[in-house]
Parts: structure tokens; C-alpha cells; sequence
């Protein structure tokens, strides 16, 4: 057996049975397993069921968008990006838990596309083929590159046929197309908004042809992909993108285009945009930024809100960006988005969501003038309306549990997300299939357990990833210690004969701590992946919708205006953390959180929800408080729909 630290995978080559970048690509050192070769178990598991009972499981009768009269099944009616949005989602949820009547509406939608493809190699709705615009006429080829996420989910899924013959047609198409054409800079006085998003957006064309051309080995779609790269529209001023889903797409496409070139420095510069970015308007906790719409100068308190499509999209910009480089940073990234703010995104029972979710979050009301960059209603609860966010969101949990595991080029196995789970896979010099099954309480414990499971002997390597905030490492194999300590590196390699039954335990150590705000000294407690939040009594008032499908307020019934009595240097000795029960099959509740915190403060009356329904900006700290010290209860911002997680600090 072989035990060591390694900053990442090694990619010497491609592995023998997932191949990923072939030459002259940069070779990736974690490639995605097929669809279905990742399955959940334990909460995660329940969270696609709910989504299969709930709103995306049933949003062809909720949404307009998916009448069969839209664009994708023909016709001259628009079919825009409402449609592959859901579809990349609920394509995969069919498969990950083996449901007919998904799979069935799925493969309805995936012959549409095949159906769609005209004599010159077009798919899609007719009316995107040729828009009018000054100087002649351009395609929208932004439905195309949401679209083709769920063809190939198709072809992992089924090895169908048809999938790389349409695949090769409509890219022979766009080649073809003159630069003028492909992806026009367009006047935006004189175009519509939604012609306009595909030069934003125009990177994510390349990953789609950077896996045809693994796929085929045809390095003709390569050119066309520096040409997609080139026409993405510059930055717009000091800031890469304003618009908060155009930025967590756009900052990834340096880093994702530096596979074709081999130039280390882009991937730098997606990392540069994204620090830049975070370091202004992210003065929040675990990933998102003060964006309710778009970044707007002084908007930079924890109120403003973040939007739900923008958590998937940075989610897959992560994972591309992981898989790429191997950096477990971009792990702990994802972790950060959708432990912490992703199931907050939408009601406990999945059959609503709402468009933004901020960190400081006491009241959610149908209110129409919330201090957000656009007006109307933006955090009350519904799967009417939100458009892009009511399909996008359809991506989260399958994706997520998709990328759990990955394959690595020296045909092992990387554990790059934790959660109860199994992965079946092939490994080793043979192609053995060997079976992981893993059981954790993760995120709310440290602790995993794998037991590897094989009709005899094989030998692999198996990756465990050390997260960022793992305070130490301990490791057994069959019950012998095999690191222990501080972590040495962020992946943890195994290289030995795995035998039947097989099992190895981690714990991860979490330890408590703060995150500590400089622009208003306000503080967020901390605890491994998750962050906390004050908890709030909810009530939910009906708002709209039908007795079916209804919307929903939700007012605090409980004090939320607290400043934090606490050791800034030491402040594990002013919380108690409180492991309430393990998780079920629902934790993401203030009634269900697995584990909470106490912490001593005190409140802070005149700090208030304005008249517009939009908490007060945070005060600073130190603040003075005239009120008794009492406890204040915290949970997992996760758990958290009412919510304040960044907390002023109260005068000693």
C-alpha cells in the first residue's frame, strides 16, 4: 500500500476508460463519470425525490414556457433558453433515480431536438436560425449551448447514435458561418437584450466542442472553438461583467479556453476575475456576492441578494474548473454555494423557489420595492414565476450528486464531493467495475465511511480530498491508521490491492471560527463547510398561486436583531456547538438542523426591516446595546430561509 499527499491527480495522460482531453487538449486529471455511475443516498438522495414530486418534476404543467407550442418542438414560436434549462436538469434526475415517467417526458424532449435538425445541420427553434439585425442577418446560438448539455447527457446515458452526427452537422454549420455572423457584436440600441446574451455567454460553446473533439478526435471543431472564444464580449469596464449569471459564467472561460492553448496564465486570469470580484461585492459568507441582478456601486451590504440561476451556473464553472486543474479549491467552492445557500433557494418541500437569496434575509414578502436592482416581487416563494431561475434551478442537485466522484487519468477513483453516496466504476489496469458505497452525516459531521466493493482484487488509486477548512486528517484502512495529523496536501493518495469489503474511515477535523468583515467589522460563525445563521421562527402566509401549487411569504416570529457578545480571537470559547440529532431525510429546516450552535449576545432594537421590506444595512461594530445578554440559537445557513449570518459584534 501506498499512502502520500499530492496537490492534485496526476495527468500524464488520459484514463483507459473515461478518456477525457486528448492531445493536443491539456490533459485534465479528473474526468466526469457517465451519467448514472454516481448515485445518491441519505438526504441527498430525498432532495431529488422532492424535486421529482415537486416544481421541476412537474413544471411542464406549471410553465408556459413548456407547452408543446414553444420553438424546440417546431414551428415559428420561440424556444429559447426557459426550455434546455430544465431539461439538463431533469434529463439528469430521471436517470439518477430511475423513473420512467421523467424518462419518458425527457426522451420527448431529446427527439424534439433530433426531430429539429434541418437539411443544412440547424437544430432548434426556426425563428433563432436567422434573427434580423443591422447589416444582414445573425443566429442566437446561446438555447444551442444550454441545449447541448442535455444531448450529451443523452448520449453518456444511452450511447445513442444520432447524438455526434448532430452534433457534427450543427457545428459544420456554424463553422460556415462568417465571423459577422457566428456571434455579431451587436448595438444595444438597436437589438433586442436576449440577442445580445450569446456574445456574453459565447464561452460555454467550448466545452461542447472540446468533448466532441475527445469524443471523435476531429481537430477541425477546434479552430471553431478559438472563434467562439474570440468573439466573447470584452469586459465591460475594472470589472469582468456586472450581470451576476453572465459573471459566474464569464469568469471561467480564461481558464476553461487554456486546455486548448496550454497557457497557464489563463487560468490564472479566471482566478484573478473571480478574487477581484469577490474582494468588492462579496461581503458575504460562502461564495456569493451582493448582486440582485447586477453589481451597482455602494450595494455591498449582506442584504442584497443573490440570484438562484447564478448558484448553479458558478457550481458548473466549478466543476469544469476542478476537473481542469485538479485544484480541490474549487470543490471547496461548490460546497460553499450549495451547502449553504442553495436549499435555501427554494421551499423545504421543493414545489417553489424564490429569485434572490441574500445572508442578512429576516423577511420575505411579496413586496414589489425591495432595494434590488430590479423591482417586482424578487424573495417571496413561487413556481410561477421567476423565470429563469424556476428552469435553471433544475440543474443543482443532479449536477451536484453527478460530481460527487470523479475518474482520474491513472484509472482511479477521486472522491471530490462528500455526501452519502455509491459510485460504480471502472478502475485499475483491467477495467475492474468496483462499487463504493459511501455513509456520512457530511456536511453537518466530518466523519465518511467507504467500503469498496469488487468481484476480487484490484488494484487503483483512491483520491480523498482534503478540504480547505479540515483543521486535521485521520485516516484508516481496514481499521489501520494510515495518515493522521495536519494534512500535507489537499488530496490524500491510496495506491494499494483493494480486496472485497474493504473499508476506509475519515475524519475530517472541524473546528470553530469566524469570518470576520472588514468593510463594517461585523463577524459570520463558521464550523468546517458550513456557516451559521441566527435562527428564526417562520410563519408562512399564502401569498398566490392555486391550492396545489401556492406562493408564500414567510415572516420572523422570533427576534433577528442580534450583535454577538464573542472572543474575535478565540471564539470557540464563546459558542457551544449542540449535535441535535443525525441528519434526516430532510435537514435543511430551522426544526430539522442537525446541528446548532449557542452563542451570547445581545440585541440591537434600533436595527430594522425598512418600509420597502428590506433589512437595515448592518451597523458597525463595535455597536452598544442597552439590552440584557441572552443566547442566541444559530443553525446552519442551509437549514436557514429567514436568515442573518453576518452579525455586528456587540461593545464589551
Amino acid at each position: 500500500m501506498h499512502v502520500r499527499f499530492v496537490d492534485a491527480p496526476s495527468a500524464p495522460s488520459t484514463s483507459h476508460w473515461y478518456p477525457g482531453n486528448r492531445s493536443p487538449l491539456v490533459a485534465n486529471p479528473l474526468t466526469r463519470l457517465p451519467l448514472g455511475a454516481v448515485r445518491a443516498r441519505g438526504w441527498l438522495l430525498h432532495m431529488l425525490e422532492l424535486m421529482r414530486d415537486g416544481m421541476t418534476g412537474h413544471l411542464t404543467e406549471l410553465s408556459d414556457f413548456l407547452a408543446d407550442s414553444n420553438g424546440w418542438f417546431g414551428g415559428d414560436e420561440p424556444g429559447w433558453e426557459e426550455q434546455p434549462y430544465w431539461l439538463r436538469g431533469f434529463y439528469d434526475l430521471g436517470v439518477l433515480l430511475d423513473d420512467a415517467r421523467i424518462q419518458a417526458e425527457a426522451g420527448r424532449w431529446i427527439e424534439a431536438v433530433f426531430a429539429s435538425r434541418d437539411d443544412e445541420g440547424y437544430f432548434g427553434a426556426t425563428m433563432h436560425k436567422a434573427h434580423e439585425v443591422p447589416g444582414g442577418t445573425a443566429p442566437d446560438l446561446w438555447p444551442h449551448m444550454v441545449m447541448l448539455d442535455a444531448v450529451i447527457a443523452h448520449h453518456e446515458a444511452t450511447g445513442d447514435e444520432r447524438v455526434l452526427p448532430l452534433m457534427r452537422d450543427f457545428f459544420e454549420w456554424c463553422r460556415r458561418l462568417s465571423d459577422e455572423e457566428l456571434i455579431p457584436a451587436l448595438d444595444p440600441e438597436q437589438t433586442h437584450w436576449k440577442l445580445r446574451v450569446q456574445r456574453d455567454r459565447s464561452g460555454d460553446m467550448i466545452p461542447h466542442l472540446h468533448w466532441y473533439f475527445n469524443q471523435t478526435g476531429e481537430r477541425w471543431v477546434l479552430p471553431l472553438a478559438r472563434r467562439f472564444f474570440e468573439a466573447i464580449k470584452p469586459p465591460e469596464d475594472e470589472w469582468l461583467d456586472h450581470h451576476i449569471v453572465n459573471f459566474t459564467q464569464r469568469f471561467s472561460y480564461q481558464g476553461l479556453y487554456s486546455a486548448q492553448t496550454g497557457e497557464s496564465w489563463r487560468a490564472g486570469a479566471s482566478e484573478f476575475w473571480y478574487r477581484q470580484h469577490m474582494a468588492t461585492w462579496g461581503q458575504q459568507p460562502r461564495g456569493i456576492f451582493a448582486a440582485d441582478e447586477r453589481v451597482r456601486s455602494g450595494k455591498v451590504d449582506p442584504r442584497q441578494g443573490f440570484e438562484t440561476c447564478g448558484m448553479v451556473e458558478f457550481a458548473k464553472s466549478f466543476y469544469m474548473l476542478g476537473r481542469l486543474s485538479g485544484d480541490t479549491l474549487w470543490a471547496d467552492r461548490t460546497e460553499d454555494i450549495m451547502l449553504n445557500h442553495f436549499p435555501a433557494a427554494s421551499d423545504p418541500w421543493m414545489k417553489s423557489l424564490h429569485y434572490l437569496t441574500a445572508s442578512n434575509q429576516p423577511q420575505l414578502d411579496a413586496g414589489e420595492e425591495h432595494d434590488f436592482f430590479n423591482k417586482g416581487r424578487q424573495i417571496c416563494y413561487s413556481p410561477h414565476i421567476y423565470r429563469c431561475c424556476q428552469h435553471n434551478v433544475a440543474m443543482g442537485w443532479p449536477w451536484y450528486v453527478r460530481n460527487l466522484w470523479q475518474a482520474t487519468c491513472d484509472d482511479g477513483l477521486a472522491a471530490w464531493l462528500y455526501a452519502s453516496s455509491e459510485v460504480t466504476a471502472r478502475v485499475g489496469e483491467r477495467g475492474d467495475e468496483v462499487r463504493i458505497v459511501e455513509e456520512t452525516d457530511y456536511p453537518f459531521s466530518g466523519k465518511l465511511a467507504l467500503r469498496i466493493e469488487s468481484g476480487r482484487e484490484v488494484a487503483f488509486p483512491l483520491y480523498l480530498r482534503v478540504p480547505g477548512w479540515a483543521t486535521s486528517l485521520l485516516v484508516e484502512v481496514n481499521g489501520e491508521v494510515v495518515a493522521s495529523g495536519d494534512a500535507q496536501g489537499p488530496w490524500l493518495r491510496i495506491e494499494r490491492i483493494w480486496r472485497p469489503d474493504d473499508t476506509v474511515e475519515v475524519e475530517l477535523g472541524m473546528k470553530i471560527g469566524l469570518t470576520q468583515w472588514p468593510r463594517h467589522g461585523g463577524v459570520t460563525v463558521d464550523r468546517g463547510p458550513l456557516s451559521y445563521s441566527v435562527k428564526i421562527g417562520e410563519r408562512w402566509e399564502r401569498c398566490g398561486g392555486t391550492d396545489a401549487w401556492p406562493e408564500w411569504e414567510v415572516f420572523p416570529t422570533t427576534p433577528w436583531d442580534w450583535a454577538l457578545a464573542i472572543d474575535r480571537d478565540n471564539p470557540a470559547r464563546d459558542l457551544r456547538v449542540v449535535e441535535v440529532s443525525s441528519p434526516g431525510r430532510q435537514p435543511w429546516t430551522p426544526d430539522t438542523a442537525p446541528i446548532v450552535m449557542e452563542a451570547r449576545g445581545c440585541r440591537i432594537p434600533s436595527w430594522q426591516i425598512g418600509e420597502d421590506g428590506t433589512v437595515e444595512e448592518i451597523p458597525c461594530s463595535p455597536v452598544e446595546s442597552h439590552e440584557a445578554e441572552g443566547t442566541v440559537t444559530m443553525i446552519p445557513m442551509g437549514c436557514a430561509r429567514l436568515r442573518m449570518s453576518v452579525l455586528p459584534v456587540v461593545e464589551e
